[in-house]
């Protein structure tokens, strides 16, 4: 399967890039209905958003590159190739929520609320983006057999487009797209329960996103790696970690998300 979805004259347009455009206008649509409803201005959101997307995408790619610098020694320029792949979303995250912090502080809008908004788009956002790496080919698992994973009742042509280097491997991507889609299906529950926390449906993201990711990580024959550690599997354990500490915080907030 190819990577490349279209072509402008000499202009290259990929699926990747299409995946994490998409992840972005969807997530931002979802948003807007949100901030509406919890007293944040449009207008706020838009000027929050425009200096969001790339300072998440910047975090995204030099976390990858920090941790695979071996690929890109020798050729600098493939540093800015993003449509190749590798971005790193635990960097775009943590990018993310220190824009989010410092621009909350400056405009005094409700951190952790909008924190609680930002969390149910960026889960979609995730199961959306993890396509990319199926049409780059990447975010795969252990070799496995055709026959183990049709028992699975995975769609053929992903199937297909997991045969990497002759051998069929396991769809992490998949798994995790899935596994996203349900915290995203959990979350928008738990956002409507009357009189919920503010903080909570962010510490339900951090310990379910950082369970799932720890178990397929797991799995995942690409790592980025730390000397023997798999770092994505130690940012997840900070997550969980994370999370469970903002839930007991917001357990004893006396301040309503609704």
């Amino acid at each position: 399967m190819s990577p490349i979805a279209f072509k402008l004259g000499n202009i290259v347009i990929y699926k990747y890039s299409l995946c994490m455009l998409s992840a972005f206008v969807i997530g931002y649509f979802l948003a807007l209905r949100e901030v509406k409803k919890r007293g944040i201005s449009e207008k706020f959101l838009t000027d929050f958003l425009f200096y969001l997307v790339p300072i998440t995408i910047i975090g995204a790619r030099l976390y990858y590159v920090a941790f695979s610098f071996n690929d890109y020694k020798d050729n600098l320029v493939d540093i800015f190739k993003v449509w190749n792949g590798g971005l790193a979303i635990h960097g775009g995250v943590i990018a993310g929520l220190i824009f989010l912090i410092f621009y909350t502080k400056k405009n005094k809008v409700d951190t952790i609320k909008l924190m609680d908004i930002a969390a149910v788009s960026l889960v979609l956002g995730q199961a959306i983006g993890r396509w990319g790496n199926f049409f780059n080919q990447e975010a795969y698992g252990p070799v496995t057999t055709y026959a183990n994973l049709k028992s699975y009742h995975i769609p053929n042509f992903i199937i297909e487009n997991m045969k990497i280097g002759g051998f069929y491997h396991h769809p992490t991507f998949l798994y995790e797209s899935v596994g996203c889609l349900i915290i995203f299906i959990i979350l928008l529950i738990v956002r409507r329960i009357k009189n919920v926390k503010t903080g909570v449906v962010s510490s339900i993201y951090l310990i379910l996103y950082g369970i799932i990711r720890f178990l397929i990580e797991g799995l995942r024959q690409d790592s980025l790696m730390f000397m023997n550690l798999k770092i994505a599997q130690c940012v997840s354990l900070f997550s969980i970690i994370a999370g469970i500490g903002l839930l007991v915080y917001s357990l004893k907030n006396n301040n309503n998300y609704n």
